[in-house]
């Protein structure tokens, strides 16, 4: 019988609360939930092999101390002593099995004070009924690592997850493998789905063997940090795979990997390349050291002739020049890539703001067109703090990338075209200089219902100054002389006054830093958040100005494109979506100046510039005096209610 999520969420908390004081790393939480939660689910098993009359028992002999029910009559200084011993020496008790063994290797008892220590048992025993499902509560558990993310990896939310798994559809007797599987979440989740894809009425279909094979020869993963592997091994066995095929491995340095190939590979690999870059072994054909290119390479490589795949990648595998991600990008298209996911930047909140997609390849297709796919809301807010939404793209989204992969199985080709979804040919990406991935490259711009015939240009090809403004420490400010504008004075399409923060530099700091001026009219861009992206047009302050480094600034070439008009583009969703495909950073995301000359927009002519700026002006007027008259009556509110008191 399944708790519901609430209830776990609770029984999670409580269990914290009570050892948070004393283990503090949410890593090293989860590993003592784990190791006691294993005690005790193999102490119930003692005590059934006990009911039926079994001789093969667990806690016999030496051991019978170890029993969860006889640590808990201890206290104080000798309950610690017990759990100290029953934690780092389990592991060598002959009757428990393999997995279980592998949990605790290398185990070490932290919970260390006599009190919290006793309390967080007694809870532990008080809460683990019969009634409670072990492998939901420890998916309810894992999500704690997110919040420590040091790794390079953020745990990928469950419903993405089974969305990706479905989409690729695995079948009895094929291999599947995760190769930087964390604590395993998509091996349970493609573990349950193939039991209940043969399971009618309440049973398996599989014969003896196909069960056997289901079991021992079809779940494969491996990762570099012994704990995650320690965690998957407890979550693949809490979900009925006793004897899981995860082991410790690195994937970029081992070469013995390199000789398994496999029928399903499903994925979230690490994005954060280490300073000096990736080590890898000299088995990868493609010359880069960036951690997610040589993730990808091994994966698609290691698909047997008939594989699939589905991973999230970051953005940069999406867009990015260098030649490792264009040598990538080609790879994915030679190797039956058919269609791109591309979830929303707050996907993994509150652990990281990362924008990524999800890239699904099938070798047995061959198709003439790429499936892109915008998933707006995924069933949960983007913000910090994620809660359920009724919002959610994924069911639909599941239906239609089915569809579609059918279509291409049985040779038709269709063409789709919608706000969040749209078919691309191959050959037009082929034909492209980087071959990016991003669909939003190649969809043709709707204006006013009508698809657009005005060009879409990058930024960096419509001006005459491209340009950062100047590194300014605290030391060289001062409180008067030549204005220094920062991103806070740049909002959403306005200039924002801050003349009680506002800071300055002499005109010696100027001349000495070979500081760059900047000019009423001028369009300064904020490369930071929040949003990065935002613009304004510099106003005129009767003063020198200068701007920080973390804005661009750009003086455009009016023959091409009006500032103003930009301005007025700049404040719409359309273009903070075409500034996220060039986000870079996981913990707190920019773009960079190089990335941002990349991003292209609309350009119509002069005339037509002017003439949208002329009928935006005529709106803004209207709400600039709407505003008035709001303003103006609730001053005649205030009136009233005021005259009410002073009677």
């Amino acid at each position: 019988m399944s708790t519901r999520p609430q209830e776990l969420n609770k029984i999670i908390a409580d269990l914290r609360q009570i050892i948070v004081g004393k283990v503090a790393m949410p890593t090293d939480q989860i590993e003592q939930i784990t190791l006691f939660l294993f005690l005790k689910q193999l102490s119930k098993k003692h005590d059934e092999l006990v009911r039926i009359g079994s001789k093969e028992l667990i806690f016999t002999g030496d051991w019978e101390r170890y029993h969860f029910d006889v640590l808990v009559r201890h206290s104080g200084e000798d309950l610690v002593k017990e759990c100290r011993e029953a934690v780092e020496s389990l592991y060598k008790n002959p009757h428990i099995d393999p997995t279980v063994r592998k949990v605790f290797e290398r185990s070490y008892l932290k919970i260390l004070d006599p009190k919290v220590l006793s309390s967080f048992l007694i809870y532990l025993n008080d809460k683990f009924s019969d009634g409670l499902d072990l492998g939901d509560f420890y998916e309810s558990l894992l999500p704690i690592l997110g919040t420590q993310n040091e790794l390079g990896q953020f745990r990928t939310p469950r419903h993405i997850i089974d969305f990706m798994v479905r989409v690729v559809d695995p079948s009895i007797g094929e291999k599947i493998a995760d190769p930087a599987c964390g604590t395993a979440g998509f091996l349970v989740s493609t573990f349950n789905y193939l039991k209940e894809k043969y399971t009618d009425k309440g049973r398996l279909t599989l014969n003896p063997e196909q069960i056997k094979q289901l079991y021992n020869d079809t779940i494969y993963g491996w990762d570099m940090e012994p704990l995650m592997v320690k965690f998957s091994l407890a979550n693949l066995y809490l979900h009925g795979l006793k004897v899981p095929n995860v082991s410790e491995n690195d994937t970029l340095l081992n070469e013995n990997l390199w000789q398994h190939t496999f029928d399903i590979i499903v994925a979230n690999p690490p994005f954060i390349t280490p300073t000096g870059g990736a080590k890898r072994h000299s088995r990868f054909a493609i010359a880069s050291n960036k951690t997610e290119v040589l993730f990808s390479e091994w994966m698609v490589h290691h698909l047997n002739f008939n594989g699939r795949m589905g991973i999230i990648v970051p953005e940069g595998i999406i867009f990015d020049s260098s030649k490792g991600h264009q040598a990538i990008r080609k790879l994915f298209l030679d190797n039956g890539l058919w269609c791109v996911v591309s979830l929303p930047s707050g996907v993994f909140q509150p652990y990281a703001g990362v924008k990524t997609s999800i890239i699904f390849l099938d070798k047995t297709l061959k198709p003439e067109n790429i499936l892109f796919y915008d998933i707006e809301n995924h069933g949960y807010s983007l913000n910090t703090n994620p809660v359920p939404i009724k919002a959610n793209d994924l069911p639909e989204a599941l239906k239609l990338i089915g569809r579609y992969r059918k279509s291409i199985q049985e040779n038709k080709t269709i063409s789709l075209s919608d706000q969040k979804y749209f078919t691309v040919p191959i050959e037009r990406i082929v034909k492209s200089s980087d071959r990016i991935l991003s669909g939003r490259l190649y969809k043709e711009k709707k204006i006013n219902g009508t698809t657009s015939s005005w060009e879409c240009v990058e930024i960096g090809k419509l001006t005459k100054v491209f340009a950062d403004g100047n590194w300014i420490e605290s030391k060289d400010q001062s409180t008067e002389g030549i204005r220094l504008l920062q991103t806070g004075n740049v909002g959403i399409g306005e200039y924002k006054d801050k003349d009680g923060r506002a800071r300055y530099i002499s005109e010696e700091t100027f001349k000495r830093l070979g500081c760059t001026e900047i000019f009423p009219g001028d369009v300064l861009v904020s490369r930071l958040p929040d949003p990065v992206g935002r613009v304004c047009i510099v106003p005129k302050l009767n003063t020198k100005m200068i701007t920080a480094v973390d804005c661009t600034i750009i003086r455009f070439d009016e023959t091409k494109i009006l500032p103003k008009y930009f301005l007025f583009l700049s404040k719409s969703k359309s273009y903070f979506e075409e500034i996220s495909r060039y986000l870079t950073g996981a913990s707190r995301q920019r773009i960079s100046r190089s990335n941002l000359a990349k991003v292209k927009i609309p350009v119509p002519p002069i005339e037509t510039q002017q003439k949208i700026i002329s009928e935006i002006e005529v709106y803004q007027k209207k709400i600039d005096d709407h505003k008035k008259d709001i303003d103006s009556l609730n001053e005649e509110i205030e009136t009233k209610v005021k005259s009410i008191w002073e009677g």
